[in-house]
């Protein structure tokens, strides 16, 4: 018995060396491999982990977990190596091929890792919605009662604007055991109001306030401040048209208006946002700037933005 117990021993030894091995030399391949076109600079997975699945003597939750943390660091690569402005509505110009991949073996190796699944809902459609909806399909399919991954799919599908099915989804998600009252309400919302700016806010507002997964919460995060940026503009866009109508010229500042801007009332009684050095600016403190050549508001593009959607 003994005898038995030292090669178990020695074979779980092993084979946890093999891995820590096989991990290493990916590494240190990939921090050292030539300098190669950006069209070219993504290989191949360099180990498959969905088919380790059962032959990982219970380390399937740490494999997986190693594909998580790839598939962040990966976007975050792209993004960060980015020379231009990025669009959190299409990625497609970053060529984050392999974030499918990773998230795919990590759900392969536990089916049951939420966050994966939550992350791929928000991140993917900005790549490849089919993508986006066969993970958000795998994950009801594996984790039938998680309420919450409706919600993401129903999301996706409302991004596609195809708001009847995206209803659909949201309405089998309430009808789940523990489901938020947001789930039936927005089934109702989107059948009425579709891809209105109110409906998106709603959307995001539930999405950061029912989630525990940081990125998600950072992602519908940015893009409330997106919409009320929206609103901002929209409104100060109006004052000026006002006050070009009363003086017959645009306004030489945008501080000319600033007793216009008190007047107003932004939605769900927000304020407009104003810094320490007296310029209007966005939800994320971004200056807004005036363009006096055609009397329209813009965001300061020396900055990032919400409206520069950085993600």
């Amino acid at each position: 018995m003994q005898q038995n117990a030292k090669q178990i021993l020695l074979a779980t030894s092993i084979i946890i060396g093999g891995f820590v091995g096989v991990f290493a030399l990916s590494n240190f391949l990939e921090g050292n491999r030539p300098q190669l076109p950006v069209d070219y600079e993504d290989t191949d997975l360099s180990m498959n982990g969905s088919k380790l699945k059962g032959f990982a003597l219970g380390f399937e939750g740490l494999l997986a977990d190693w594909y998580w943390m790839r598939s962040l660091q990966y976007i975050g690569n792209k993004i960060e190596k980015s020379t231009g402005d990025i669009d959190i509505e299409d990625l497609r110009s970053l060529n984050p091929r392999l974030l499918y991949p990773y998230l795919d073996n990590a759900t392969d190796l536990d089916p049951h890792f939420i966050a994966a699944y939550s992350f791929g809902a928000v991140v993917l459609p900005a790549i490849d919605p089919q993508k986006a909806i066969a993970l958000a399909d795998k994950g009801i399919a594996n984790n039938p009662n998680e309420w919450r991954l409706y919600q993401h799919l129903g999301y996706i599908y409302w991004k596609m604007k195809q708001y009847d099915k995206a209803a659909e989804i949201y309405e089998k998600g309430s009808e789940i055991a523990g489901a938020e009252p947001f789930m039936r309400m927005m089934a109702g919302a989107i059948r009425t109001e579709g891809g209105s700016r109110e409906t998106a806010r709603q959307i995001f507002q539930q999405m950061y306030d029912s989630s525990d997964d940081p990125m998600v919460r950072l992602t519908a995060e940015r893009r409330l401040n997106q919409y009320n940026s929206a609103d901002d503009i929209e409104a100060i866009d109006k004052s000026l048209d006002e006050f070009n109508e009363k003086n017959g010229r645009c306004a030489a500042s945008l501080r000319e208006i600033l007793p216009m801007l008190a007047r107003v009332r932004l939605p769900h009684g927000r304020d407009f946002r104003i810094d320490n050095a007296g310029n209007l600016v966005d939800p994320t403190g971004v200056p807004y700037l005036l363009d006096r050549t055609n009397c329209r508001v813009k965001l300061d593009n020396g900055n990032t933005g919400v409206l520069k959607n950085g993600f």
